[in-house]
């Protein structure tokens, strides 16, 4: 008799462990991407740290049939910091640094709060905790915007998919455009709907005070996604220490259009993180 064993979470999410080094790194990807997302800034990493990336349940990168996304478990973020969370213990990692980008800097904050002692650090790449505009509050978006990129998703996927690349990225980077594009259009276009309003339509602005470890937000000096007074708000509502680094860039993807000056910068935050761990 032979007995089938489920996969583990880690295995679904095609989680890989590459590089080696006393430190170890987690890279999460954002909204309609997948790992691919950081091949620019592997190599440099790989050569010092031990790295983990990984495919969130979303991904068109999953394996089909693709179990894993259920719309109404993941209409927060509860659900994927809860994955974070069992990937991490999967593989018997702590004390990790955590690399968030875009709707995963939030998640990750999360993941913090309910299991702080998984995680040394946080970087977070183009992250905000609400998208939608309010009184006293610039998240870059009206509710007239959001309904309308939900229309045009609802509407014609793949032709969104097509255009979309080109607004949240430097329209000159044409190489980094057709990636973020291809990586969008394997995504499943339900799925596609259901995640854009999960992420549009968030608010976790309340979280950010309750977050416990050192932050650094590395934000770029044009991004349509997050304008810079969120960077502002995250810094003036997380309570502990937070580092914020600029990158002279168009767009919400540094890890594509700028991939030295963000490997810099995780370096840098690296090696301070290990000054602070020996002292």
């Amino acid at each position: 008799m032979v007995i089938k064993l489920d996969k583990t979470l880690s295995t679904l999410m095609n989680a890989r462990i590459i590089g080696s080094g006393k430190e170890t790194m987690v890279l999460a990807h954002g909204f309609g991407g997948d790992q691919s997302v950081w091949d620019k800034v592997l190599p440099s990493l790989t050569q010092t740290y031990q790295v983990v990336v990984f495919d969130w349940s979303f991904s068109g990168a999953i394996d089909e049939p693709n179990t894993l996304y259920d719309p109404a478990k993941y209409n927060n973020y509860d659900a994927f910091s809860d994955d974070l969370i069992t990937l991490l213990e999967e593989l018997n990692l702590y004390s990790i640094v955590f690399v968030g980008h875009s709707m995963s800097a939030m998640i990750g904050c999360i993941a913090s709060i309910k299991k702080p002692q998984l995680f040394k650090k946080l970087i977070l790449v183009g992250a905000s905790p609400r998208y939608l505009n309010s009184e006293g509050y610039e998240g870059g978006f009206d509710m007239k915007d959001l309904e309308q990129l939900f229309s045009s998703i609802e509407s014609n996927y793949y032709e969104w998919a097509s255009y979309f690349p080109s607004v949240v990225i430097d329209k000159k980077d044409s190489e980094s455009v057709k990636l973020f594009g291809e990586s969008l259009k394997r995504m499943k276009p339900e799925i596609g709907l259901s995640l854009a309003k999960t992420v549009f339509l968030s608010d976790y602005c309340d979280i950010l005070e309750k977050v416990v470890l050192p932050c650094t937000v590395v934000q770029t000096t044009k991004d349509i996604v997050v304008p810079l007074p969120v960077v502002e708000y995250m810094k003036k509502m997380i309570k502990v220490d937070v580092t914020v680094e600029m990158i002279d860039t168009i767009g919400h993807f540094p890890q594509l259009t700028s991939p030295l000056q963000l490997f810099e910068i995780i370096d840098r935050s690296m090696n301070s993180c290990i000054s602070e761990s020996l002292k």
